[in-house]
């Protein structure tokens, strides 16, 4: 595995495999990695030619300077994760490199989603993520970008960005990958002690709770109680939603025949949890 710093260098190195007719896959990351990242590299390198992974803790995205300082950095672990599955190009750049002195960040059109559930608590942090998927999609040019399911507003977010700027990359969001016990795989789960790790799987619970008592009708009980199942269990709520699964418009009554997902984001103590459900 090539490890590379550098936007100019990657840049180099990609167009000349595009120009032999190679094709690439991508994987963004924060890093922290885990088996839901390695999957999207593996899903990548089964579909393309070469595959990138980027490793890079984003400032711009997190509203809450705290939980930025916390964020877990495992670099070491990152790379020999990466180096036994094989992947190609890691580009690692820094800070710096990402967000040149005095360079004025782009403003984009989210709509909806950025009000609603994720953007209504987390101010800023789609207009962060999609500055530097942006400026990612840009350096490395691929044919194919990897993204996996657990973040469903933020696949959207990216989306209706990339559709916005014209980029001819095809977009595969894969399944969410998940521990034995059902719990969403996340590098915050790092965070977890003993009793929080048992006490996050209150939240598959809730989902599926959702999933086996929904019915065509009003869906205000439904949430109201899911809710107090996390709450009952030392959660702080910020949602327990459920939406269009196609345009994540909130829905409070379901037709029975529309496509429908259910999203919950909590705080155990400090450390945020989201997960989904397709219902």
């Amino acid at each position: 595995m090539i490890i590379i710093k550098h936007i100019d260098k990657i840049e180099e190195i990609l167009a000349q495999k595009k120009s032999n007719g190679k094709t690439i896959g991508f994987v963004p990351t924060m890093g922290a990695l885990h088996a839901g990242h390695i999957s999207l590299i593996e899903k990548s390198k089964s579909e393309n030619d070469f595959t990138v992974c980027s490793i890079f803790v984003n400032p711009t995205q997190f509203n809450n300077a705290i939980d930025l300082q916390k964020y877990p950095i495992t670099i070491e672990k990152d790379i020999d994760q990466l180096e036994l599955a094989v992947c190609d190009i890691l580009f690692l750049p820094s800070t710096a490199e990402m967000y040149v002195e005095g360079e004025k960040n782009e403003h984009y059109n989210l709509g909806m989603l950025e009000t609603i559930l994720e953007g209504k608590y987390r101010p800023g942090h789609f207009q962060g993520v999609c500055i530097i998927v942006d400026k990612l999609l840009k350096a490395v040019n691929p044919n194919t970008l990897y993204l996996g399911e657990k973040d469903y507003q933020q696949c959207m977010v990216i989306k209706k960005m990339m559709a916005s700027k014209n980029y001819d990359v095809v977009l595969k969001v894969c399944e969410t990958v998940r521990e034995n016990d059902e719990l969403a795989m996340s590098s915050r789960n790092i965070r977890l002690n003993k009793n929080e790790r048992i006490a996050a799987l209150k939240i598959i619970e809730t989902l599926k709770f959702i999933k086996s008592e929904i019915k065509p009708g009003k869906l205000d009980k439904i949430k109201s109680t899911a809710t107090n199942l996390l709450t009952e269990n030392g959660y702080k709520v910020d949602y327990t939603e459920i939406a269009d699964a196609e345009t994540l418009e909130l829905i409070d009554y379901w037709d029975g025949d529309k496509k429908l997902v259910a999203l919950v984001a909590a705080y155990l103590n400090d450390i945020r949890l989201i997960d989904n459900l397709i219902l």
